[in-house]
């Protein structure tokens, strides 16, 4: 029997490497040994290639790595932190944040019930949740009427983000229009007639956290209409 056909001969064990190779790499998971067995000619001993692989890929910037009886085809270790790639995963507000969020810029201090008098719809403490992670508004004290209910305004973070100095830059109920941003209903258009005036957006409190600090023995928000 030649050479080239020999189960032994170096072409035959170049071919096999070829495929283990291939397998591997084209392989979104890891391979194990019997896998990579079950593709090869019979009786052929698969961990020798691999080893045999694995020192051809040792100085290379991917090698061939093992966990356990698993293969794979890894970036080299000491190449980790010159490909590693921060991102920002950038996440669009739902509707119900973002109309919360304009209710609270524009008529600031607010509460919850006024929120939802104007949205006409409950406001879900999972949407005052979002905007107080993206630190977007904070409680700005306790309402002086019977039940205290909390009140919320906008930060100085809100303002950042927004590019704004002041909530007296805020666009006019016009500007909301003409971009699309203001919601035809009469009950939610009411969040945007404040900006109208300027002399109303002039008398908001200044984010300095004055406002009546909290009861520390009544953390529990106030609860919506039924």
């Amino acid at each position: 029997m030649s050479e080239t056909t020999e189960p032994n001969g170096a072409a035959d064990a170049f071919q096999l490497l070829r495929m283990i190779e291939a397998i591997v790499f084209a392989s979104a998971e890891p391979v194990t040994e019997a896998a990579l067995a079950a593709r090869l000619p019979e009786g052929v001993k698969v961990r020798p290639l691999l080893e045999t692989l694995a020192a051809q890929y040792d100085r290379r910037g991917v090698q061939l790595t093992r966990a356990g009886n698993t293969w794979a085809f890894r970036t080299a270790p000491d190449l980790a932190e010159a490909l590693t790639v921060e991102t920002v995963d950038q996440r669009r507000l739902s509707r119900a944040a973002v109309e919360t969020l304009a209710i609270i810029a524009y008529h600031q201090p607010v509460t919850r019930a006024e929120i939802e008098e104007i949205r006409g719809v409950a406001v879900s403490k999972g949407t005052l949740d979002v905007l107080l992670d993206a630190g977007w508004i904070r409680p700005r004290g306790r309402r002086q009427t019977p039940g205290r209910p909390l009140q919320w305004g906008s930060t100085d973070a809100f303002l950042d983000h927004f590019g704004l100095e002041s909530v007296k830059d805020l666009p006019g109920v016009d500007e909301l229009r003409a971009a699309g941003l203001l919601d035809a209903r009469p009950a939610l258009a009411a969040y945007g007639a404040r900006a109208h005036d300027h002399d109303d957006a002039a008398t908001l409190p200044d984010d300095d956290g004055s406002d009546e600090p909290l009861d520390p023995n009544d953390g529990a928000e106030e609860q919506g209409p039924a």
